[in-house]
């Protein structure tokens, strides 16, 4: 997430640093920091698309800068993992959104993300003992589409979509319409598209806060190529991205993938920074829960990055 700690440092006047993961041929973990961390505030930034040969690094990362001084360590983690499994949707399962919660806030004093996958969960605080800030990108996206395709048609996923599509729509000032979509399996999706006029007189924008297989997008292109609409735009918050997916996606029909940078992938064009950065502002001055305002400038918030 080099661009990423490069964009948020110039904004927040910060120093930027990679933490040296060094991996020991029996799977152990060594982490390496500066040694500049005393009396300063550290910020941990990286993607958790890949959470669990990370994680204990994480943690190990965030122990590391305590024992060298550091005042207080936050993490930014644009992409949040394991915030699916919110209930125990079969005997025996793991419920790991609050475990993995809990595990998280053992290290770190604040905590700052992009748009995480909760569903049953209302927000972030039920989770979390440490200030927990969620960065909305539907501002981001909504000028985006904007600027990039002015004649839109904004399409959400799924039923739950609706709340979070109809307000970019909103800002952006475009028709929306919701897909339905009945899954049975994690690469098994079957997708209906509403008749509308709209969908046939501008061009549709699908978006969805994650792809993973891609499978919902490929079952919405192939309904629009049938149903005679213009080859659809894919606006995607989290590219998490299987083998293949984005590929895929694209030999579906799709005229573009778009994603923000909250995961590194070639596809990223709506950069995360501004909202991130100032949201680290508002976590380290206790102001959580308040507007953020302008984005100001502190010269002593180091920003570190794990690296493989």
């Amino acid at each position: 997430m080099d661009a990423l700690a490069t964009e948020m440092a110039g904004l927040l006047g910060a120093e930027t640093a990679a933490v040296d993961l060094h991996r020991f041929p029996d799977g152990e973990s060594l982490v390496t920091l500066p040694d500049t961390m005393t009396g300063r505030n550290v910020i941990i930034l990286t993607t958790l698309r890949d959470p669990d040969p990370l994680a204990l690094p994480l943690r190990f990362t965030a122990a590391t800068a305590r024992e060298l001084g550091a005042a207080r360590v936050g993490l930014v983690a644009p992409y949040l993992a394991y915030m699916r499994q919110d209930t125990r949707f079969a005997p025996g399962q793991a419920v790991t959104a609050p475990l993995f919660a809990r595990y998280l806030e053992d290290s770190f004093d604040w905590l700052v993300t992009a748009d995480p996958h909760l569903h049953r969960i209302p927000s972030l605080g039920r989770l979390f003992g440490i200030p927990a800030i969620r960065v909305q990108s539907a501002p981001l996206i909504a000028d985006w589409i904007s600027r990039e395709v002015p004649d839109a048609v904004i399409l959400g996923p799924d039923s739950e979509s609706q709340q979070w599509v109809a307000e970019v729509a909103r800002m952006a000032g475009r028709p929306f319409e919701v897909l339905s979509k009945v899954r049975s399996g994690d690469r098994n999706v079957q997708v209906s598209v509403p008749e509308s006029e709209a969908l046939t007189q501008g061009t549709p924008v699908i978006l969805d806060d994650i792809a993973s297989s891609g499978r919902t997008m490929i079952r919405a292109i192939e309904r629009l190529a049938a149903a005679g609409t213009r080859p659809p735009v894919c606006v995607v918050i989290h590219a998490v991205f299987a083998a293949g997916a984005h590929d895929e996606i694209l030999a579906a029909g799709a005229a573009r993938v778009i994603t923000t940078n909250s995961i590194p992938h070639p596809s990223n064009a709506i950069s995360l920074a501004e909202p991130l950065a100032a949201n680290c502002i508002q976590a380290m001055s206790g102001m959580v829960g308040k507007p953020t305002g302008q984005t100001s400038r502190s010269p002593n918030m180091p920003t570190t990055e794990p690296e493989t």
